[in-house]
């Protein structure tokens, strides 16, 4: 049987070589979370707040991302804004 947990306070929580797979996270704050070595492929994000999140060392090959707003979203240092301009006044 699955393990659930509801309305607990795990703040400053620490996981060391835990797997979670699988595992499903509903209404959860992960503000100022640290993830570092994780493993988050095939991932499902949705409904998500990453505003002001770093993303760095990442391997982001076939990652899809839809439906989101990038203003102030940079990468290495260029606004998607800018280049999502950019792309599309190129394919009118």
């Amino acid at each position: 049987m699955p393990l659930k947990t509801e309305n607990a306070d795990l703040s400053n929580a620490e996981f060391i070589n835990t797997r979670l797979s699988s595992a499903r996270f509903h209404d959860v704050n992960l503000s100022e979370a640290r993830f570092v070595d994780v493993n988050l492929s095939s991932a499902h994000l949705e409904d998500v707040n990453l505003s002001s999140a770093v993303i760095s060392n990442a391997n982001c090959s076939h990652m899809s991302i839809a439906n989101a707003c990038y203003e102030g979203m940079r990468i290495d240092g260029i606004l998607v804004t800018d280049l999502l301009q950019v792309y599309r006044n190129q394919s009118s």
